[in-house]
């Protein structure tokens, strides 16, 4: 890698770090291709970006950025995951991690609050920003059915005993 690409790959991370709202930082010692190709494709149906980086080129796209914290966790063959979803990224990571002993979490950030292994867990246990999404809109349709249906069930009901009654008078 010459110094340009160096460069390049500094400034891409660097702008990663800027955009997204969790990283997560994992130890992959010897996943296959085919491993790290699932990964990936998870992590891409979630909106999550995976990527394997040089520690000390990693260690420089931090300066200046909320995620300093994770410097101390760049150590040995590390991945980053990251997402704008501060959930996805903590979801694929923690779900790959136990199909597979050679994928291990270190850590993480959210922001500038640094999250060990058991903190990256408990991010993941929480719903993701489309079903809290999903949530939020349920409860504000579920009013307005409810209304529908107690307003409609006098009208049934009036219509069930005129019918009652016309039976009754044709028979």
């Amino acid at each position: 890698m010459d110094r340009s690409q160096k460069t390049a790959a500094v400034a891409e991370l660097n702008r990663t770090f800027s955009e997204v709202a969790v990283v997560v930082v994992t130890r992959n010692l010897g996943m296959t291709v085919a491993q790290s190709t699932d990964l990936r494709n998870r992590m891409r149906a979630a909106g999550a970006t995976y990527k394997v980086s040089k520690n000390k080129l990693a260690r420089i796209a931090l300066d200046g950025t909320d995620y300093g914290s994770l410097s101390d966790m760049l150590t040995g063959p590390v991945g980053l995951a990251s997402s704008t979803d501060p959930v996805a990224a903590a979801k694929i990571v923690v779900e790959f991690a136990k199909t597979t002993d050679k994928f291990e979490i270190v850590g993480g950030a959210m922001g500038t609050t640094p999250l060990d292994v058991a903190g990256v867990q408990a991010l993941a246990t929480l719903p993701s920003l489309d079903e809290l999404r999903a949530k939020i809109v349920g409860l504000i349709v579920a009013p307005a059915t409810k209304l529908a249906t107690i307003t409609q069930a006098p009208a049934a009901q009036i219509a069930r005993v005129l019918a009652a009654y016309s039976e009754k008078e044709a028979a």
